[in-house]
């Protein structure tokens, strides 16, 4: 796909989930886009590197979720689609693994649409996931999802979207009482690990610009949203520190973890 403008009167400010696409070389992404994340770049390039150690942490996760034998994934807040999508690695694994993705941001569920098209097991909704009971009641989630068995819930990335004010412990909750036992919770948040204060305060400026400023969080106060879930080796842990498949990455100033549901 060539990179375009999308000619579209309803995008007028610059969007998180296609500030990623951005990052990660995707097409799906506005001029406005484009001018926010190179600003984000130029505050600092570890904005840069989180995105990619991101979405390689996302494909660990999914693929090692696969081999504890997983067949269901909701992935909250799923972007804007690109390679190593999640029902990709999974259908790699089990071609019958069911993948209900949900994000709110039109251009990313009008994507998803175009390119899940005749994908068998995949849904895509579009909802806030700060409304779990309309997450969880949407035809797309209820009509795929079998909730009486283990399901893996999948917020990669999206956490730190959600501020203070929404109580992004109690949203985790919500799921969390969703799920049978068995149920797995991988989740990734952004942290300031090696930045300076300077650098997270350039940061959250240039996306409170967008429709999804971003709050950084402690490990502290990233541990707080597994309460109830029984933390898997190696723990809560820097991105590239999760289960590594290659050496020498650069340190990703977040943390991913993977949970279990007793």
């Amino acid at each position: 796909m060539e990179r375009s403008d999308f000619d579209s009167p309803d995008v007028n400010s610059p969007n998180a989930a296609r500030m990623y696409d951005y990052f990660l070389g995707g097409a799906a992404n506005f001029a406005v886009d484009r001018i926010a994340a190179e600003q984000a770049l130029a505050v600092t390039p570890e904005i840069g590197r989180f995105a990619r150690a991101n979405r390689s942490f996302l494909g660990r996760l999914v693929a090692h979720l696969c081999d504890l034998g997983i067949d269901q994934f909701l992935d909250l807040g799923s972007g804007v689609p690109t390679v190593g999508n999640v029902h990709q690695i999974a259908h790699r694994h089990d071609p019958h693994a069911r993948v209900a993705y949900v994000d709110v941001e039109p251009v990313a569920v009008s994507h998803a649409r175009s390119l899940l098209d005749g994908q068998p097991h995949v849904t895509i909704t579009q909802a806030d996931i700060r409304s779990p009971e309309a997450v969880l009641s949407a035809p797309g989630v209820a009509g795929l999802m079998d909730f009486t068995r283990p399901v893996a819930v999948l917020a990669v990335a999206i956490l730190h979207f959600v501020p203070d004010d929404d109580d992004p412990a109690s949203l985790v909750a919500s799921y969390h009482r969703a799920c049978a036992p068995g149920s797995y919770l991988g989740m990734s948040h952004a942290s300031p690990v090696t930045m300076t204060a300077e650098q997270v305060a350039g940061g959250r400026e240039v996306y409170r610009s967008t429709t999804t400023p971003i709050t950084p969080r402690s490990r502290e106060a990233i541990m707080a949203m597994l309460t109830g879930w029984q933390l898997l080796d190696p723990g809560l842990v820097p991105l590239d520190q999760w289960r590594p498949d290659t050496t020498g990455e650069p340190v990703a100033n977040g943390y991913g973890a993977l949970a279990y549901l007793p």
